[in-house]
């Protein structure tokens, strides 16, 4: 196998369905229209927005009974070089439901089935092997996984030399910060509990990240602002980039576009530091001019990257 500069791992993946039914009546059948199926999961999102950008990352997941058969399936349309950890139990699926009389957005996610030691252990040799340049551990993890198993997988990544990317949220990022990681990209109220406030206004989230990075929690925090876009904080550097004003339609899969963008950038070389967070912005900000999880379109991307530049 060749070598892939960024892989990417998701423990707990779903099968993304989406659809439109017309107006929401409590005990009464709500007939839905065919429904649009999408490989989803943090991981596996940052690796489709990363070949949206014509790059290349490695995918590693979870893939259990029918459903892990047909994700792999839809993985592999999108041309992604992957690797599916076989487990027993059941790969897990999610529900987004779109009420067409008032563009109101119901998002259902269900937890992730139990995996095994054996299949646990396979995931880290796996990891092991690869020796990747960028790892990037995103999404939630599945029941029983003790909240240590991201910083387990982001300690013995390190030895080989990886920049570790971590976008999950909880006590998993808790604990994966105790060992000391490339980029984190939590909102505003994450980096809160992430210094053991209750809340932070604006002019405190650059503090409030630097207090992290001088911990040695992470050399660098983009810190999402939703619809004001985000802030990239390093211990020399500050940048700040505006989200555009887009028409949205869904802002299911923004974080993993914005994500999936940053790493592809960074794996550039020749990016700085104030393009990557223009381009994850960029790429954030496509996404929710989409339906349902398809992440963004290329062209949306470059034209928003574009104006980012102007700014």
């Amino acid at each position: 196998m060749k070598p892939f500069d960024i892989v990417t791992l998701t423990v707990n993946p779903a099968l993304d369905k989406t659809a439109h039914f017309k107006g929401l009546v409590p005990e009464q059948k709500i007939r839905c229209e065919e429904p649009r199926y999408d490989a989803g999961g943090g991981g596996i999102n940052v690796s489709k927005a990363i070949a949206r950008l014509e790059g290349e990352s490695f995918c590693v997941f979870t893939s259990g009974g029918a459903i892990g058969s047909m994700l792999e399936e839809l993985i592999e349309k999108e041309s992604i070089t992957f690797k599916a950890v076989k487990t027993t139990n059941w790969t897990r699926e999610s529900f987004v439901a779109v009420d067409d009389n008032t563009n109101s957005q119901y998002r259902f996610g269900f937890s992730g089935s139990p995996i095994s030691e054996d299949e646990k252990k396979e995931i880290i040799q796996t990891i092991q092997k690869l020796k990747p340049k960028f790892l990037v551990l995103s999404g939630s993890l599945n029941e029983g996984l003790p909240t240590d198993y991201y910083k387990n997988i982001a300690n013995l990544a390190k030895e080989s030399g990886a920049k570790i990317i971590v976008d999950t949220s909880g006590e998993a990022l808790q604990k994966v910060l105790d060992t000391g990681v490339y980029l984190i990209k939590p909102n505003v109220g994450e980096l809160a509990k992430l210094i053991g406030v209750e809340r932070l206004e604006m002019d405190e989230v650059v503090d409030a990240a630097q207090t992290l990075i001088a911990k040695g929690s992470a050399e660098i925090i983009v810190v999402s602002l939703g619809p004001q876009g985000a802030v990239l904080v390093t211990a020399t550097q500050t940048e700040f980039v505006p989200a555009p004003n887009v028409a949205k339609k869904s802002t299911v899969g923004a974080g993993d576009s914005m994500v999936g963008a940053m790493t592809w950038a960074l794996s550039q070389q020749n990016k700085s530091l104030k393009e990557v967070v223009q381009w994850g912005v960029a790429c954030g900000s496509a996404a929710t001019m989409n339906e349902g999880t398809q992440l963004f379109k290329l062209e949306d991307a470059k034209r928003l990257f574009g104006w980012l530049q102007k700014k």
